[in-house]
C-alpha cells in the first residue's frame, strides 16, 4: 500500500478544486444561456399574444425552484355554543397577521389566504437557493407561535386552533399583477402537490416532500411519514419535520436557530451572493480589465477555501474568507486606484441584507484591505487572502495570466513595454513570499522557476 504525503494530498485537492471551478464556470455559462433563451421565448410568446388586453396588464414569470407552503388553520369544529364567533375571527386575523410577519422575516412571499388556509412561497419574486430552508424554518416558527398563542389564551391542554402544514419544492409559474402593489398567483404541479401534502398532514404536523427533505435534511430532524400517490408520477415520499437539529438550535431544543445554524446557512446562501456580485462584475467592469475580471475573482474564492481548509479554519472563517474574496476586487466597478476601499463600501451596503453581523462585516472589510499591495498580513486569515490573491505567481499558467495583467496596465498607461514589465515582475516575485504553509507547499517551488523563465525573456 502506497502512503500519500500531506504535500501530495494538498496538491491533488488543489488540482481537483481547479477542475471543479472550471466545471462550475461552464455550468454557470450554460445556466445564463438557458435563462436568456427562456426569456427570449417568453418575450416571443407575449408578443404573439399582444392583442390580449389581459396580458398588457399582467405577465407571467417562471421559477425553476420555489418552495410552496400550505398551512391549514382550523378550529371552528371545536367551538362551543356559547363561543363568541366574532372574537374567534379576531383571533384568526391575529394569527394570520403573525404568519405574515414570519413570512417577511424569512423573505417568503404570501400568495393568498382562502378562509383559514394560508399559502406562501419561497424563492419568489427573488430567486435564491436557500428558500427550502427558509420556508421550513418559517413553518416551525408558525407552529411554535400557535402553540404559545393557545397556551396564553386558554391555558395548558386547552386549545381551539390547530395547524397542519404541507411543503413541496419544485418549478412554478407566477402570474404577476398590479402596479403600485404587486401580487403573485402561482400555478403548477408544485402548488397542487403542496396542497395535497397539507391535506394528508395531521394536526401539529409539518409534512415535506422528499424533494424538500433532500434540500433541508442537513438542518432539521425529520422522520419518514409514508407515501403520497401522485398521478402519473408514482408515490411521493413524505417526511415530518420535528425541529432543528440540536447542534443548530439554542439550548438544543430544536426551536430557535443558533450561531451554528446561521453560519452553515450562510455558506449555502453564499451561492446567491456570489451570483449577484459576478453578474455585477460582468456588466459593470471596464472592458480593458483583462486580469481583474470575473475569472480572477472566482480563482481567489476557490483558493481561499482550499487554503482555509488546509490551514484548519472554522466554518465561520471560511465564510468570511470567501465573502472577502468575492468583494476584494468588486471596487473596480467604481475605480481602479483605491478599489479595495470601494470594495469595502459595497460589502457594507450589501451584506446586512444577507444576515451578516456588524462584527463579521468589519472582519470581511479588513480582509479586503489586506490585499492592497504590497501584502502585509497581520494574522492567518489575512495571510490566506494575500496568498490566494497572488496564487498565480506559482501556477503553471503564470506567463499567460501575467500577460493579461500587462495588457491591462498598458491600457491604463501604467506600463510602457513588455520588457519593462518583465523586469518589474522579476523584482516583485524575487521579493515576494507566501505566508501560509499550504501556499508555500503548493506554489513556492514553481515561483522560483517562474523567475528563471521571465529572466530568459528580458532583453537588456
Amino acid at each position: 500500500m502506497t502512503l500519500i504525503s500531506n504535500d501530495e494530498l494538498v496538491k491533488r485537492i488543489a488540482r481537483l478544486a481547479r477542475q471543479n471551478q472550471e466545471l462550475e464556470e461552464q455550468l454557470r455559462s450554460l445556466g445564463k444561456l438557458n435563462e436568456k433563451l427562456a426569456a427570449e421565448n417568453e418575450r416571443l410568446r407575449q408578443e404573439s399574444e399582444k392583442g390580449s388586453a389581459h396580458l398588457t396588464r399582467d405577465h407571467s414569470l417562471k421559477f425553476n425552484m420555489a418552495t410552496v407552503l400550505f398551512a391549514d388553520i382550523h378550529g371552528f369544529t371545536r367551538m362551543a355554543d356559547d363561543t363568541d364567533s366574532s372574537a374567534l375571527m379576531d383571533e384568526l386575523d391575529e394569527i394570520l397577521f403573525e404568519f405574515g410577519k414570519t413570512a417577511s422575516l424569512y423573505k417568503i412571499e404570501k400568495i393568498k389566504t382562502v378562509g383559514d388556509t394560508w399559502m406562501a412561497a419561497g424563492g419568489i419574486p427573488v430567486k435564491n437557493i436557500t428558500n427550502p430552508v427558509e420556508v421550513v424554518m418559517a413553518a416551525i416558527e408558525m407552529r411554535n407561535f400557535l402553540e404559545d398563542f393557545e397556551a396564553s389564551r386558554r391555558g395548558p391542554g386547552k386549545r381551539i386552533w390547530e395547524l397542519k402544514t404541507g411543503i413541496h419544492t419544485g418549478p412554478v409559474t407566477a402570474s404577476v399583477s398590479g402596479k403600485k402593489k404587486i401580487s403573485y398567483d402561482i400555478k403548477g404541479d408544485t402548488v397542487n402537490t403542496a396542497s395535497r401534502i397539507e391535506a394528508v398532514a395531521e394536526n401539529g404536523n409539518i409534512l415535506i416532500s422528499v424533494m424538500t427533505y433532500e434540500l433541508v435534511k442537513e438542518f432539521f430532524d425529520c422522520e419518514y411519514a409514508g407515501k403520497l400517490p401522485v398521478k402519473y408520477k408514482g408515490d411521493l415520499q413524505l417526511y415530518a419535520v420535528k425541529g432543528l437539529k440540536p447542534e443548530f438550535s439554542e439550548d438544543g431544543r430544536g426551536l430557535v436557530p443558533n450561531g451554528n445554524f446561521r453560519i452553515k446557512f450562510g455558506l449555502i446562501q453564499f451561492t446567491d451572493i456570489q451570483e449577484l456580485i459576478l453578474d455585477k462584475l460582468e456588466k459593470e467592469l471596464p472592458q480593458h480589465l483583462y486580469y481583474h475580471n470575473v475569472k480572477h475573482t472566482v480563482d481567489v474564492v476557490t483558493e481561499v477555501e482550499l487554503i482555509g481548509w488546509a490551514e484548519g479554519c472554522s466554518d465561520e472563517e471560511i465564510l468570511l474568507l470567501k465573502t472577502a474574496a468575492l468583494f476584494h476586487d468588486a471596487g473596480h466597478t467604481v475605480s481602479y486606484d483605491g478599489h479595495e476601499m470601494q470594495g469595502t463600501v459595497l460589502a457594507r451596503e450589501m451584506l446586512p441584507a444577507f444576515g451578516y453581523t456588524a462584527e463579521q462585516i468589519e472582519r470581511i472589510c479588513s480582509l479586503i484591505m489586506s490585499t492592497k499591495l504590497p501584502p502585509k498580513p497581520n494574522d492567518l486569515l489575512e495571510s490566506i487572502m494575500c496568498d490566494s490573491d497572488l496564487d498565480y505567481l506559482g501556477r503553471s499558467d503564470f506567463i499567460p495570466v501575467s500577460n493579461t495583467l500587462y495588457e491591462e496596465l498598458k491600457a491604463l498607461d501604467k506600463m510602457s513595454s513588455i520588457n519593462d514589465w518583465n523586469k518589474l515582475q522579476v523584482k516583485f516575485i524575487s521579493g515576494h513570499q507566501y505566508f501560509t504553509k499550504t501556499a508555500r507547499r503548493l506554489r513556492e517551488v514553481n515561483k522560483r522557476l517562474q523567475i528563471e523563465r521571465i529572466r530568459s525573456l528580458i532583453s537588456e
